[in-house]
């Protein structure tokens, strides 16, 4: 019988209390959702895979090293399903150290990040809402933070946004730490709904450092403060999309996808 791998490929976190509660997670998600395949991890994150070496004597695979040890190993089918928001730099770095090894599997497919087609964003819409809804009343609005890129992809972070709206959800809005719409386009959003509450999300697979600090920090500069400093009473979400039941059966779903195309 040809062994079969899944790799799950992650950004990665070097926040352990919330690492297996995230990437743990999906990865325990897929491996129980398809028995036949052994799951296997990788991060994209360099900076993160030599500070958990060096901090907490942690070894985690950069992709290029976990694709040579499926090769090393036997394996001879391999999914390959990232666990990023986008497709977007760190799907393309992801990409392009996995490419030189396709000629070295029976098989090699691949899964698609969280949001791609139509219905990935209709369905983390849903998802949110359901989550965060019973948190919202009229003078309550709610703010995702995502991260933001300059690779083409960040034109999801709108997308989402105009998908709340058009739903009908007037008070959800969608905001980035490094890209458009930043902080400043959240708080005029804000401001024109005349609330008296914000509740701060994290839009990312994990609650990281962003979260923690561009986020819910007390620094001048973070989204709380920024928002507590307008006047507004602000609850902040540490949480990471991974926790999210729904959000591990999306990724359970494109592995199903990508073994089905």
């Amino acid at each position: 019988m040809k062994k079969k791998a899944i790799l799950a490929v992650s950004f990665g976190t070097s926040y352990t209390e919330t690492r297996e509660l995230t990437i743990g997670a999906i990865e325990k998600a897929i491996g129980e959702a398809f028995p036949e395949y052994e799951v296997f991890r990788a991060f994209t994150s360099q900076m993160i895979i030599d500070k958990l070496r060096s901090r907490d004597g942690l070894v985690i695979d950069t992709v290029r090293e976990a694709m040579e040890k499926l090769v090393w190993k036997g394996f001879k089918e391999v999914v390959v399903q990232p666990t990023h928001v986008m497709p977007g730099e760190e799907y393309d770095d992801m990409m392009s150290q996995v490419r030189p090894f396709e000629q070295q599997f029976d098989l090699i497919r691949y899964g698609g990040p969280l949001l791609g087609a139509e219905q990935d964003y209709l369905r983390l819409r849903d998802i949110l809402i359901s989550s965060t809804q019973e948190k919202l009343d009229e003078h309550t609005a709610m703010v995702f933070m995502g991260h933001g890129t300059a690779h083409r992809a960040n034109i999801a972070y709108h997308k989402l946004g105009e998908m709340f709206h058009k739903a009908g959800h007037s008070r959800y809005f969608v905001g980035t730490v490094e890209a458009e719409p930043d902080i400043e386009a959240s708080l005029k959003a804000v401001e024109g709904m005349w609330v008296k509450k914000v509740v701060l999300q994290p839009l990312m697979v994990v609650a990281g450092n962003h979260a923690h600090a561009d986020m819910a920090g007390d620094d001048e500069s973070s989204w709380k403060t920024r928002l507590s400093e307008k006047g507004y009473q602000v609850e902040c979400i540490v949480k990471g999309l991974r926790e999210f039941t729904g959000i591990q059966e999306m990724f359970v779903d494109h592995v199903k996808d990508a073994l089905n195309s």
